[in-house]
C-alpha cells in the first residue's frame, strides 16, 4: 500500500527529479491534516457499525424497493451482503484517508469488485448511493469532533463513488 508520502516520492524518483515546489506543498497539505485523518479514523473505529447502520437506513429510505422481493437486499442473506459490503467500502475508505492515497482502493476493493458485481448483477445505482450516505456520516461526525476542514474524507468515497459510476453493472 503506498501512502502519500512514498507515492509522491516514487513518482519523483521515477523521472530522476528532486522535489519541487508543488511536491513540498503537497507534503506539507498532508501533514497539515494528519491529525484530523488520525481522529477521523479513531471516529470510524469507535462507530463503524452506527456508521454502517445510518448509511443502509439511508439507502433504504432513499431506495425501499432494495428490501422488497426481487430487489438486491430483499432476504436476510442479501440484505446481510449489502452491509456487509458497506462495512467494506468504510474500512477501506479510512485506510485511505490515512494513507493520503487512493492506491489501497484500487488493489483491494475497485478492482476484483466489478467483476464480482458484474457476474452478480448487483445494481450499481444503490451502491454509490450507499458509498455516499457512509461518506457524509463520516463527515458529520468528524464535523462534530470539531474537525473544521473535513474534506480530505471526500477523496477516497469521491473516488469510489467515480470509478464505480464508470463501470455500467
Amino acid at each position: 500500500m503506498q501512502d502519500a508520502v512514498t507515492s509522491l516520492i516514487r513518482n519523483y524518483d521515477t523521472t530522476g527529479r528532486y522535489l519541487d515546489s508543488n511536491a513540498i506543498d503537497n507534503l506539507k497539505s498532508y501533514f497539515a491534516t494528519g491529525a484530523d485523518r488520525i481522529t477521523t479514523a479513531a471516529i470510524v473505529n469507535g462507530n463503524s457499525a452506527e456508521i454502517v447502520k445510518f448509511a443502509a437506513n439511508q439507502l433504504f429510505e432513499a431506495v425501499p424497493e432494495l428490501l422488497l422481493a426481487g430487489g438486491n437486499a430483499y432476504t436476510t442473506r442479501r440484505y446481510s451482503a449489502c452491509l456487509r459490503d458497506m462495512d467494506y467500502y468504510l474500512r477501506y475508505g479510512t485506510y485511505a484517508i490515512i494513507a493520503g492515497n487512493n492506491d489501497i482502493l484500487n488493489e483491494r476493493v475497485l478492482q476484483g469488485l466489478r467483476e464480482t458485481y458484474n457476474s452478480l448483477s448487483v445494481p450499481i445505482g444503490p451502491t454509490v448511493r450507499g458509498i455516499q450516505f457512509i461518506k457524509e456520516a463520516i463527515k458529520s461526525a468528524a464535523a462534530e469532533a470539531g474537525i473544521a476542514d473535513t474534506s480530505f474524507i471526500d477523496e477516497p468515497f469521491e473516488h469510489m463513488i467515480r470509478e464505480f459510476s464508470e463501470v455500467d453493472i
